[in-house]
């Protein structure tokens, strides 16, 4: 049974006077690519390896003990492209200008994103890893869940909850030439007949 949900962020569970966790800790894949995996992960996220064994490799990029753990599994197969679970896992970058900097350092390895959307809370690039894990790099485009909230209620997002597609050469370009941020980061409006144009493929 599915319900039709508020279009707001809500009160944080703390505000709402509930324990719940105080972050997201960390990813742990398992594959048949090991190694593959390992440099994939700390080409993408800058990551370094905290500890390393034949067995398992944990990674981290900040002050965590470790955000990634890969383990070691040759015998392990494929997921079918249809297999329910987890669609994908999404990094928030600082700004715009970091997010560019990052695909454009990632282009020149030859990783490159196959779905680039505004969704209009974020502006987002979404990239493969070696076992078609799906990893979104994106950043915020408002400062507040309050700008959020209003940016909802004045949104096409009842038509459109997926976002509008975007080429990151030509945002690129733009925001070198310096073109004002929220120009850049505003989701245009689409009519609901391009809704299917909008998605990966």
């Amino acid at each position: 049974m599915t319900e039709t949900l508020a279009l707001a962020v809500p009160k944080t569970a703390k505000e709402r006077g509930k324990i719940a966790p105080v972050k997201f800790a960390h990813i742990v894949y398992k594959t048949g690519r090991f190694d593959e995996m390992v440099q994939w992960y700390r080409t993408v996220l800058e990551a370094e390896v905290v500890m390393g064994s034949p067995m398992v490799t944990f990674l981290a990029y900040d002050d965590e003990h470790h955000r990634i753990a890969i383990i070691n599994m040759p015998d392990a197969s494929d997921k079918p492209g249809n297999a329910a679970g987890m669609d994908h896992c999404a990094f928030t970058y600082e700004s715009i200008g970091d997010l560019f900097a990052t695909y454009e350092r990632l282009a020149g390895s030859g990783i490159k994103p196959y779905w680039c959307i505004n969704h209009g809370p974020t502006l987002s690039m979404y990239y493969q890893d070696p076992d078609k894990n799906q990893v979104e790099l994106q950043i915020d485009v408002f400062d507040s869940n309050e700008a959020v909230n209003a940016w909802f209620k004045d949104s096409d997002f009842d038509t459109n909850p997926v976002g509008v597609r975007f080429d990151p050469d030509d945002l690129l370009t733009r925001f070198k030439s310096g073109e004002a941020r929220e120009s850049l980061l505003k989701r245009p409006r689409i009519d609901p007949s391009e809704l299917h144009a909008q998605f990966p493929g």
